[in-house]
């Protein structure tokens, strides 16, 4: 009947184009060259356990140590349309997060940031990750985060601990 020979005819076709895919994804599978930047694999980020993020929070000062992570995670979730956490990943119009504690400032790579944070020769840590998400424009003239600010101490400490767990490898 005309009808299975529809469906036969779209299997077939599904199937050709499976081939075809596969043969595609076969080819790019060629030895690389020696010595080549392509010799080493990207890193697959490793999700942490939760005994693993608690113990990272752990080692913040009071009263970070006590954030509630996923009030942070919520709180940051307007973060996450300028910022990334994991790993390797892309800096979009702020920087990527991972490994921000104990990062220089101004020292992500890849990413252009204002002269002001270029120069200001601290590294992060708790004290000046609350001063900057509190008032990003008081802490530092020029710079070019637009973000107004978390007013609410509580939100801060939260998202600290939040971006700790998140944001840091595992020890």
């Amino acid at each position: 009947d005309i009808f299975q020979e529809i469906a036969m005819s779209r299997n077939s076709r599904v199937l050709a184009l499976c081939l075809v895919a596969a043969s595609a994804l076969t080819a790019c599978n060629k030895p690389r060259e020696e010595g080549s930047a392509k010799d080493t694999a990207p890193s697959i980020p490793v999700e942490l356990t939760a005994a693993q993020k608690q113990a990272l929070v752990a080692e913040l000062p009071a009263p970070y140590s006590g954030g509630d992570v996923e009030h942070g995670k919520t709180v940051f979730m307007m973060c996450k349309t300028c910022h990334t956490l994991v790993e390797g990943g892309a800096n979009m119009t702020g920087p990527n997060l991972w490994g921000i504690f104990g990062r220089k400032a101004g020292m992500a790579k890849d990413f252009a940031y204002s002269d002001g944070l270029k120069a200001a020769g601290f590294t992060w840590d708790t004290a000046h990750m609350d001063t900057r998400i509190e008032n990003p424009r008081a802490m530092m003239a020029g710079t070019k985060m637009s973000f107004v600010g978390l007013k609410d101490a509580k939100d801060r400490i939260d998202v600290i601990a939040y971006l700790k767990s998140e944001a840091s490898p595992a020890k």
